[in-house]
Order: C-alpha cells, then structure tokens, then sequence
C-alpha cells in the first residue's frame, strides 16, 4: 500500500497543479479588445457621405444605358 501512495503522489501532485492553472485562466478577466481600424476601403465613390461630385471623379455625364 505504500508503494501505491507513493506512486499515485506524483499523478495528484500534477493533477492539482493543472486544475489550479486551469482555474486561473478560466477567471482571469478577457482581454480589452483591439481598436478599431479608422480607415475602411471604399469602392463606392462618395460612401457613406453621399454621391460625390462629378469634378472628383472625373466623369462626364452620359446617357448610356
């Protein structure tokens, strides 16, 4: 029976070690999260903000379909 326990010490001393690193990292508090980029692409002429105007693009108007 000694021969057990002195076999099995090692097994529960890893054992704890672990649950106690698990426990840890299951509490710890998230990470903050990453910043926004503030620059997006926009293959759109204008976006968001609107049309943009026929200077800036370099367009003429036309009545092709």
């Amino acid at each position: 029976m000694f021969i057990v326990a002195c076999l099995l010490l090692p097994v529960v001393a890893v054992l704890l070690y672990g649950m106690d690193r698990v426990e840890d990292w299951l509490i710890r508090a998230p990470r903050s999260a990453r910043p926004a980029h503030t620059r997006h692409l926009r293959l759109i002429p204008g976006g968001k903000a609107g049309p943009a105007d026929r200077a800036q693009t370099g367009r003429e108007e036309s009545d092709a379909a």
